[in-house]
């Protein structure tokens, strides 16, 4: 199997809640890749190392590793439409992402971003909703929280530890489903 039929092919569901967060995120590190290959726009907008003192760009930036550790709490691939919601819904858990934010977010992820990490309209639906979606979820903000000591914790443990509600996750799964009929993302999401 390729690592372009890898990444399409890989995400760990909710229904998975058994599974500990280091074996899933260990999963991950054959194909994925690593900061240093995330083009630097995309790092400038999403990585707090890149925060300048007392300004956020964007609330919600986190690091590749804490990332990569979401999509797997969320229960989301590592497709567009998982990029979207993992980007929005930990932009949203922070309760701090207004309209003008999350806007200029979705211009820069739409029109500025390198071809292979751009948002089409159905991928900034999803963001947009993700956002809404992390702030009426009563979850620890995502970009704050320390993952470390949840690691050997079965993801459904993790999850609860941070607030984070399956059923909540479900029933917004359901609807991207019914969406986007066509989009392959969206249709593995209750599996």
């Amino acid at each position: 199997m390729t690592t372009d039929e890898r990444v399409r092919s890989w995400y760990v569901p909710l229904s998975r809640a058994t599974q500990t967060l280091r074996a899933a995120h260990a999963e991950m590190q054959g194909f994925g890749v690593g900061q240093d290959d995330i083009p630097f726009l995309v790092q400038l907008v999403e990585n707090p190392k890149y925060d300048f003192p007392g300004v956020e760009l964007f609330h919600g930036a986190t690091g590749l590793v804490a990332h990569d550790r979401i999509h797997i709490l969320l229960g989301r691939g590592l497709l567009a439409k998982d990029e979207a919601f993992v980007i929005g819904f930990t932009m949203g858990s922070t309760d701090r992402v207004g309209q003008t934010e999350e806007r200029l977010y979705g211009w820069f992820a739409k029109y500025f971003y390198p071809r292979a990490y751009r948002f089409d309209d159905e991928d900034l639906r999803v963001f947009r909703d993700a956002v809404r979606l992390g702030f009426v979820s009563d979850c620890a903000p995502l970009d704050k929280v320390d993952l470390e000591p949840l690691l050997d914790l079965p993801l459904g443990a993790a999850r609860a530890r941070l607030g984070i509600e399956e059923d909540l996750l479900r029933a917004y799964y359901a609807i991207e489903r019914r969406r986007y009929p066509e989009s392959y993302e969206s249709q593995r999401l209750l599996a």
